[in-house]
């Protein structure tokens, strides 16, 4: 998947602007694609440029003017495609899995401020994460808006997101469990 059908896909909402865009990513899409603000803005440029979102100014009193975008048809028709073709496999790659890989032949102190460090970042993120939830939901039930809900797209990849970030947070706390434990057994040995 490239940016460009991240960016597509938070369009699909509805106008935005670049600032729109980026407080999108960071609620909703980062959960899957990760972005800095400068690669949006760019995006955006080549997208408007490739016919696949349209801008328009918006004149604002007291304020300057800001850009805003709607996907094109043909971008529409780029998120068909997108989504038609086979979904390549996610992989993990994460520096934090190097360092619990080699517990076994290192001080694992350090390793476990490191781990209650995500661990503390994974409950920041399960707590937004639920909270996006309940607002899109609003006084429905989870299984009301899943029936008939709208958007639906947002809030399942909410659900993945949040659903991720619990399993990063009950897998730290389970390490450095089992690294205390271990860590106390060698010390009464």
């Amino acid at each position: 998947m490239a940016l460009r059908h991240a960016v597509l896909a938070a369009l699909l909402g509805g106008e935005l602007s670049g600032y729109q865009l980026a407080k999108s990513f960071d609620l909703g899409v980062a959960n899957f694609w990760h972005a800095q603000p400068q690669q949006l803005y760019a995006e955006l440029t080549r997208l408007e440029g490739d016919g696949l979102i349209s801008g328009r100014e918006v004149v604002q009193e007291g304020r300057p003017n800001k850009r805003v975008f709607l996907v094109t048809a043909e971008g529409l028709a780029e998120v068909e495609r997108f989504t038609a073709a086979s979904a390549k496999p996610s992989f993990v790659r994460d520096d934090l899995l190097v360092k619990v890989q080699g517990a076994d032949h290192v001080d694992t102190g350090a390793l476990i401020a490191q781990l209650a460090e995500r661990a503390d970042f994974a409950q920041g993120k399960v707590e937004l994460f639920e909270e996006l939830l309940e607002r899109m939901r609003g006084s429905r039930t989870e299984e009301e808006f899943l029936r008939d809900g709208e958007p639906l797209g947002p809030y399942l990849t909410c659900l993945r997101g949040l659903a991720f970030e619990r399993g990063n947070r009950d897998w730290c706390r389970t390490t450095i469990a089992v690294l205390r434990e271990r860590a106390g057994a060698r010390a009464d040995s």
